[in-house]
């Protein structure tokens, strides 16, 4: 199969999506660009500050991405190439599509609150209780491993003890982003520069970062930058989100942007075909497609990562209603293209029976490299501009992620309605910004250093289970207002037995590994938090779907919403 194809149908198909079903949402839902938004009712300068759509689209696609939709189709590549592009088209569009903007637009008629806070409107306190709890473990654990894989990617040095030239230049870039972006967020939003001639020279101030890195790399160990990440994030999750937060992620927004352009275009010029098999078998190295599809493939297709994303910092910022279908759902099927993408890198990479050598980064890296290399673009300086634009994917996801968990963590110890000024006792000192933030990027270091690896195979199931409650979640909301919320019913239920059939298979399978003479350690926490999820998940699943096809009480007025 040409990769050319399959780039073509994948982009019609999702520009069609666009004007047809995101269109047909909005409809639904009542999308109506006269409301004020949560950004202008409750502007705070801090986390309730409006942004310009193309500047959040960028935050926002760029917190979304991380690495996800290039690690989970290289992943499950091992399926074939022809179950993997099916899943992230349909489960793009009509899954992850649906999740982001209906969470996006739920948390905008909801003063901004979280999914977890919707919940608690449907489900009492218990509910939310439960859902934050399990939100903010998950955020923890992202935090862990984000900050360990950026930490990676700015390592100065190899394995061998030495210089590690593209890890030290991505670094020096990076840091240089910080400074440039700084600069951008304060010239835009306090001397009102304008949009477009700033948006010039931030790219063009940003193509210099990259030269300075790849002249001047920065060589320092590891763990020195677990340190400096711990510190840039707890700063990153507290400061305004005007002069850190949004201009960083639109600027770096350009070259995520400029990645996938890139890599189109080196399709378009190398003309590689699939060596990747379309259809590999059921089951692969002992793992069945179903669940281990869906669940491998997250970000891509869909992930309830992203519903915290919306209902966390996008739905803070948001000017105008109308913006989130362009924000939410097209967010989202951008994510979707660059899976495809990350799919035609493993699939062109393929060679003699294997799949290629390292990291998923590593992979999407090289084939684009490759691609490029044959209008004379040196491969080793676009192995380190690929896997500089991977990092910024992933430092983007860190920093928003501890944001969100902050929020959660503060939502938690809040009661509906109550004013965090009037708070007394302990809660008042945990519901503090500073203190929230504190705890998160400490608990997230700590897991970092000591071993998140230990229980990040249950994250995958985690995440979904999160996409699966928040479709619950909104669904019982819309029903509540009396808005359609049939489009919800597959997408809810199917992602709620992949999650739970996959939990079952992780802890039958720990079972074995204990008896077969595994770690007994690692193989019982992970069993532990397997079981926890499972239950977990039920409970709030059961609950939920009580209330959701249970008799109905007359639809709350929208306009109370």
């Amino acid at each position: 199969m040409s990769a050319i194809v399959i780039v073509l149908v994948a982009l019609v198909i999702f520009i069609a999506a666009y004007l047809t079903y995101g269109k047909w949402l909005a409809k639904q839902w009542g999308v109506d660009p006269t409301r004020k938004t949560p950004a202008h009712e409750m502007g705070d300068g801090v986390d309730y500050v409006p942004a310009k759509a193309p500047v959040l689209l960028g935050h926002h696609f760029a917190s979304i991405a991380g690495a996800g939709p290039i690690n989970g189709p290289i992943q499950a590549a091992v399926f074939g190439w022809a179950p993997v592009l099916l899943w992230v088209i349909i489960g793009g569009i009509f899954f992850g599509g649906l999740q982001d903007f209906s969470s996006l637009f739920a948390s905008i008629r909801n003063r901004g609150h979280s999914i977890g806070e919707i919940i608690s409107e449907m489900m009492g306190k218990t509910g939310k209780r439960l859902f934050i709890s399990f939100a903010f473990l998950t955020l923890t654990l992202v935090v862990a491993a984000f900050a360990s894989i950026v930490a990676n990617t700015f390592n100065g040095f190899a394995a061998d003890g030495a210089k590690n030239l593209t890890g030290g230049s991505v670094a020096t870039s990076s840091l240089l982003f910080i400074v440039l972006a700084v600069v951008f967020g304060f010239f835009v939003y306090r001397k009102n520069a304008p949009l477009a001639v700033s948006s010039v020279i931030g790219v063009a101030l940003l193509a210099i970062c990259i030269a300075i890195g790849l002249a001047l790399p920065i060589h320092l160990p590891l763990n020195a930058w677990i340190a400096i990440l711990g510190v840039y994030i707890f700063v990153a999750a507290v400061a305004p989100v005007w002069i850190l937060l949004q201009p960083r992620d639109y600027l770096n927004s350009f070259l995520l942007y400029g990645m996938i352009l890139a890599a189109i275009v080196g399709i378009f010029i190398a003309n590689p075909s699939m060596n990747l098999p379309a259809f590999t078998g059921g089951v692969v190295n002992g793992q069945p497609i179903f669940p281990m599809l869906f669940i491998t493939v997250a970000c891509g297709a869909i992930s309830g990562f992203h519903s915290l994303v919306g209902s966390g910092t996008t739905s803070k910022q948001i000017d105008n209603e109308k913006d989130a279908k362009f924000i939410g759902y097209g967010g989202m099927l951008i994510e979707c293209m660059l899976a495809v993408i990350a799919l035609i890198a493993v699939g062109t990479l393929y060679s003699a029976g294997k799949m290629p050598e390292g990291t998923p980064a590593v992979v999407l890296a090289t084939a684009i490299a490759n691609f490029l290399a044959l209008i004379g673009i040196p491969v080793d300086v676009m192995k380190t501009i690929i896997t500089l634009a991977i990092s910024a994917f992933a430092l983007t996801s860190l920093d928003t992620a501890t944001r969100l968990a902050r929020f959660l963590l503060q939502e938690f110890f809040l009661e509906k309605g109550e004013d965090p000024k009037t708070v007394t006792g302990p809660r008042k000192y945990v519901i503090n910004m500073y203190v929230a933030t504190a705890i998160t990027v400490g608990l997230g270091i700590l897991l970092a250093v000591g071993g998140y690896q230990n229980i990040w195979p249950l994250f995958g199931a985690a995440n979904q289970l999160l996409a699966a409650l928040a479709l619950l979640g909104v669904a019982l909301w819309l029903s509540s207002i009396g808005k359609n919320n049939k489009m919800f019913y597959v997408p809810m239920i199917f992602m709620l037995i992949a999650t739970l059939t996959a939990l079952v298979i992780g802890v039958v399978n720990n079972i074995k590994n204990m008896i077969g003479g595994g770690n007994a350690f690692v193989q019982s926490l992970q069993m532990v938090f397997g079981i926890l999820l499972f239950a977990l998940a039920v409970v709030l699943a059961v609950q939920g779907i009580k209330l959701l096809f249970g008799k109905k009480d007359k639809p709350a007025q929208e306009g109370a919403q």
